[in-house]
């Protein structure tokens, strides 16, 4: 008796089993294929910043209570201002990412004409931080975002407020502060950790964001500022202060869920 050959066993398989066979062998390949072409580069990110063009600011208030009401109602003109202390001691708002300097030069006689504001300033591209980092180096850029971070020092908390009485929310904050140095970031927490390189905790350098996961989700909820020596600057919850934590501390130890760059 002959020895049937060793492709006998799968030509005699019903017809149907051998399609069926050949079906599953060519999905399981396209699987392998989409995975493979989804697959992000490491090192690579997904969305790069965008510098921040000519803006518009507003008012030099003593009393940062003028600031707020300035800040609310080019709010709800869909300006998205934004209030800071300055280093002279005023509170300023600011507003408005202008391609051009006339353009923001139109913007804001609109507003004078409709007496929203009274006076303002343009600010150029090349007054911020991050246009001054070919003359002075990029750690010259990093100390001015901490600087930055720490004039909002004490100013209280509450999620989505756009004022030292309603206070930042921990996104609002890091959007502030990088705006302040030229820098055009995503408002949420999940926007910002979508965008810009991953890195090592232990690579952290001044700047750099550290995002927590605060709910019972594993998933981002919560933003901070690193400021150097395992600390960070950030906006913590409700009735709270802005104020400086560890990343040591056991609470944000173990709600740590990575930290972005956006600096090199």
């Amino acid at each position: 008796m002959k020895k049937p050959k060793k492709h006998e066993g799968i030509m005699r398989t019903p017809w149907r089993k051998r399609y069926i066979i050949l079906f599953l062998i060519l999905a399981l390949s396209a699987c392998k294929t989409i995975q493979v072409a989804r697959a992000p580069k490491p090192g690579i990110p997904k969305q790069e910043l965008k510098r921040l063009g000519f803006a518009i600011q507003a008012g030099a208030f003593s009393n940062v209570d003028n600031a707020v009401r300035l800040t609310r109602s080019l709010n709800r003109r869909g300006l998205k201002a934004y209030y800071f202390l300055h280093s002279s001691g005023l509170y300023k708002v600011r507003f408005g990412d202008y391609r051009t300097r006339q353009a923001a030069e139109k913007k804001a006689k609109s507003l004078v004409r409709a007496r929203i504001i009274e006076e303002y300033y343009i600010v150029s591209p090349e007054e911020y931080a991050f246009a001054k980092t070919k003359q002075y180096g990029k750690q010259y850029l990093r100390d001015e975002i901490v600087a930055t971070a720490r004039r909002f020092l004490g100013i209280p908390y509450s999620w989505g407020g756009s004022s030292p009485h309603q206070g930042f929310d921990c996104s609002g904050l890091t959007m502030t502060v990088y705006k302040l140095n030229g820098l055009n970031l995503p408002h949420s927490s999940r926007g910002q950790y979508k965008t810009g390189i991953s890195i090592n905790k232990n690579r952290l350098r001044k700047g750099d964001l550290v995002f927590f996961a605060t709910k019972r989700r594993r998933r981002v909820t919560h933003v901070g500022i690193y400021i150097g020596n395992d600390k960070f600057i950030h906006a913590p919850g409700s009735h709270k202060h802005v104020r400086t934590d560890s990343l040591s501390n056991s609470y944000f130890e173990t709600r740590y869920m990575g930290a972005k760059t956006y600096l090199r």
